[in-house]
């Protein structure tokens, strides 16, 4: 409709008009998911600071950022949030995420590298409360809200996240955590727009006034695979800024966007991309409190607990001659022995087994494993173990029978993914459960160091703890020691710590004294791909019907 037309004394003709036209709007956002849609890769990013609770770190250790899930729009304003309430301090992050969209991806990266922050690629447990329980007090009076162990097994930073992980001062990929890449997905978003635009003629000429949009309607999207030059100037641009180098923009470009390309650590340390080839136990682990000065992520919190209160709830048994003392304020279950298979998709069809030990030993615990051996053929299933300890003489004979079947041991905890062995309800398919094994947190003190030595090959990985004190039936441990040709310092060591004591033994000193035959972790037995080396080792097994319940690592 055009106005009617009239005169003023200044010559003017007036006049609106209504236009409406199509405007195809270009990049609304452009994102490197590996799906069709950002939900499928899980939920959405999330910040965390916690207190690592590994065993004999207190009271002074350390702090880092957990950050979780799926990278959206909004997660830089979540991790600025975040560190506005820390004061300055510098804090690490440890990240584990399937990627999502490339533009937040870029922003955190800048955030972290504004802020100096280290970064690791790693998993954090928490024990006691954590992010997303309702109404959790568990931690209350304990100086921090969280707590927990960082490890590396199965964490993973893929497609955008590596670029957010390019931000770090350090950064660290721990030798079985994954990091991956693949070409960025455009996504493209069409509208219609209707605007209103005001305008006056002045002299047979048209002078706009004013542009408004008055509606939006959706006309549809695509996406691309194709990477577009301002995209990769950008991309180009951060990673000179970052000091990384350009073989990773040409990793992503060259990986389709239906898989991943899992980067070798060489090959990250080649591009830069990793600044060591460390383990996130350089950012979190419990001993690097004690380095001198001490890290900025470190802090002390007195303990409020009385020596007095402490030595009141220790338990001690009955007769020393055989048994050792329980962890003071901790009643462990008797150890059970199952069935593993591992869980990890890298490894499907062929995947690992093992035996998972678990739990205090008791009087009884060979005759629990002899009994689970006789089911499994004469198949040599390495053994997973975690223990505080227990009787000496159960120890004792449990290392011989592991020795006679000629088994492998390693010390490192096993984490059951679908239901945990002994709960209710809970029963194992085909007589395996399913899980992952974690050498963090893991424990073998005192007595449970007698039933290692039994081991054909004996693990103790760097995040797991080892402790020994003196233990009863002196004589009949040295004989047992000597006959699994342990070395003769093992035996004074143990004996010089006091009974209601417990002494931490290095890696080192385990080599030294023979009772671990190398540094490896648990992965070394039960690690996703041990089952593509030749020759196969004897615990692995093809699944027939796995291919068809198992996704691969692209869908991550």
């Amino acid at each position: 409709m055009v106005p009617k037309r009239r005169s003023d004394s200044s010559g003017w003709w007036r006049g609106l008009f209504r236009l409406g036209l199509v405007a195809a709007i270009g990049l609304v956002s452009f994102s490197a998911n590996a799906g069709e849609e950002a939900p499928e890769l899980g939920p959405t990013m999330r910040f965390a600071v916690v207190r690592g609770s590994a065993q004999g770190c207190e009271p002074n250790c350390p702090e880092w950022i957990s950050a979780e899930g799926t990278i959206e729009a909004g997660t830089p304003t979540l991790l600025k949030r975040l560190l506005k309430t820390l004061g300055g301090r510098q804090l690490p992050i440890v990240v584990n995420s399937p990627g999502g969209n490339v533009d937040a991806a870029l922003q955190l990266g800048r955030l972290i590298r504004k802020n100096k922050l280290d970064i690791a690629v790693g998993v954090t447990e928490f024990s006691g409360c954590a992010p997303g329980m309702k109404n959790c007090r568990d931690d209350d009076g304990k100086g921090a809200l969280y707590f927990g162990i960082a490890y590396d097994n199965g964490a993973m930073c893929n497609s955008a996240c590596p670029l957010m992980f390019a931000g770090g001062i350090r950064r660290v990929v721990g030798e079985w955590a994954f990091l991956g890449v693949h070409q960025i997905t455009t996504t493209y978003h069409r509208e219609k727009l209707l605007y209103r635009t005001t305008y006056q003629i002045v002299n047979g000429k048209k002078r706009v006034i004013s542009t408004r949009i008055v509606s939006r309607k959706n006309a549809g999207s695509y996406k691309t695979y194709e990477m577009s030059k301002a995209v990769e100037k950008r991309l180009s641009a951060y990673l000179n800024e970052m000091g990384v180098e350009q073989g990773v923009l040409e990793a992503i470009k060259a990986t389709p966007a239906s898989d991943i390309r899992q980067i070798e650590p060489d090959d990250m340390l080649e591009m830069k991309l990793v600044t060591s080839l460390d383990s996130l136990d350089l950012l979190t682990g419990k001993s690097i409190c004690r380095q001198n000065p001490s890290p900025a992520n470190c802090r002390e919190i007195p303990t409020n607990a009385k020596p007095a209160e402490v030595a009141a709830v220790e338990v001690k048994p009955a007769s020393p001659q055989s048994a050792e003392a329980a962890p003071p304020q901790k009643q462990e279950q008797e150890m059970r022995f199952v069935l593993v298979r591992g869980s990890n998709p890298l490894c499907n069809p062929d995947c690992p087994e093992w035996i998972s030990a678990q739990g205090t030993i008791v009087a009884g615990t060979p005759d629990r494993l002899r009994e689970l051996l006789d089911t499994v053929g004469g198949r040599r299933l390495p053994i997973v173990v975690s223990s505080p300890g227990g009787d000496v003489q159960g120890a004792l004979a449990a290392g011989r029978l592991i020795r006679e079947r000629r088994l492998d041991v390693a010390v490192a905890r096993t984490d059951f993914l679908d239901c945990d062995p002994g709960a209710a309800g809970c029963v194992a398919k085909d007589g395996l459960y399913a899980g992952l094994t974690v050498d963090a947190g893991a424990e073998c003190n005192s007595a449970c160091a007698v039933l290692i030595a039994g081991g054909a090959r004996r693990l103790v990985g760097a995040s797991a703890h080892l402790s020994l004190h003196s233990l009863g039936m002196a004589d009949k441990v040295k004989a047992y020691l000597d006959e699994m040709a342990v070395g003769p310092g093992l035996f004074p060591a143990m004996q010089s710590v006091p009974y209601a004591s417990h002494r931490d033994l290095s890696q080192d000193e385990m080599e030294k004294f023979g009772l671990t035959t190398g540094r490896q972790s648990v992965d070394e037995l039960t690690g996703a791909t041990i089952c593509k080396s030749s020759p196969r080792p004897d615990n692995c097994r093809v699944l027939p019907s796995a291919n068809a319940e198992v996704e691969t690592p692209a869908k991550l």
